[in-house]
């Protein structure tokens, strides 16, 4: 069975997407619909922007979003997914390839959840670090000492765990974590702490865009990153999105729950290839291919 797997934040590159865009009408119609929508070129910004503009979450969701979902959509009838999933943002882009959401009602929140957290970003100063090495629980007990507002943001595979939070606790954390053990304890060029307690104010926002918006059965089941499991339900997967901005990412129980229901095919679609190093360290004796 073969499973379709989307980046999220972070997989962004200066130039991605502009060989679909010359090379291949549907994508070209897709990119030039996007620009439409969002009221500016993001495709200059993607094609010919700086990694300082592309590290924006308020271009980074939606370019990341739309170079992911153009590839699917390019792929036409030759697109046959048994099951989806998608990694933080990689999630809508899952969603709209797997028919729940409309491709214009999924940039449409892609770009309304990115505002959002990036106004949430500004309220207090956060950020995230990479612990590498350690085991999941070690991390979890390591944390339950530190004083103020730090998290396991994304399980993303045995020994990587992302940690998310105020900035002076997760100061104290990667101290506390490489005392521990960890490899490395490493902060994050990012904007804010996603995946955490920080990102409230952005919830209540994005919940409102969610309901007002229309979801559809998927076509396949999208394996959620808030429980790692598989939904078909229009209400399961609305309530899951907006659980997920301030829950944690179940990325490596998400993989070894696809490979369980008989995956052994995992094909990443979008810019870079972080998804299918993730994969192949969860379960070295399945598949992976990506296009990008």
């Amino acid at each position: 069975m073969k499973a379709y797997v989307f980046p999220g934040q972070g997989a962004q590159f200066v130039g991605m997407g502009k060989d679909l865009y010359e090379n291949n009408q549907v994508a070209h119609d897709l990119f030039e619909k996007a620009n439409e929508i969002l009221g500016f070129r993001i495709t200059d910004l993607m094609f010919e922007g700086t990694d300082e503009d592309l590290r924006r979450t308020d271009i980074t969701q939606p370019a990341v979003f739309l170079h992911s979902v153009v590839l699917a959509k390019s792929l036409g009838d030759d697109f046959k997914a048994d099951m989806t999933a998608g990694h933080s943002l990689g999630e809508f882009s899952a969603l709209v390839a797997a028919g729940a959401l409309d491709f214009e009602d999924g940039l449409r929140l892609v770009s309304a959840r990115a505002h959002a957290m990036q106004k949430a970003c500004e309220i207090k100063p956060s950020t995230m670090a990479a612990i590498i090495a350690l085991p999941d629980e070690k991390v979890e007990e390591v944390l339950k000492s530190i004083p103020g507002v730090v998290v396991c943001a994304n399980y993303n595979c045995p020994g990587q765990i992302v940690i998310s939070g105020e900035v002076e606790a997760i100061d104290a954390a990667c101290e506390a974590l490489s005392a521990a053990g960890a490899r490395r304890a490493l902060k994050l060029k990012v904007g804010g702490a996603f995946h955490s307690p920080l990102m409230e104010p952005a919830r209540a926002e994005l919940a409102a865009a969610i309901e007002n918006t229309q979801f559809h059965t998927p076509s396949c089941p999208i394996y959620q990153n808030v429980d790692a499991k598989p939904h078909t339900d229009p209400a399961e997967i609305k309530a899951n999105l907006v659980a997920q901005l301030t829950a944690p990412v179940r990325w490596t129980a998400s993989v070894q729950n696809m490979i369980a229901d008989g995956a052994t095919e995992f094909v990443e679609l979008g810019p870079g290839k972080v998804l299918q190093g993730l994969v192949s360290k969860i379960d070295k004796n399945v598949a992976v291919s990506g296009q990008q």
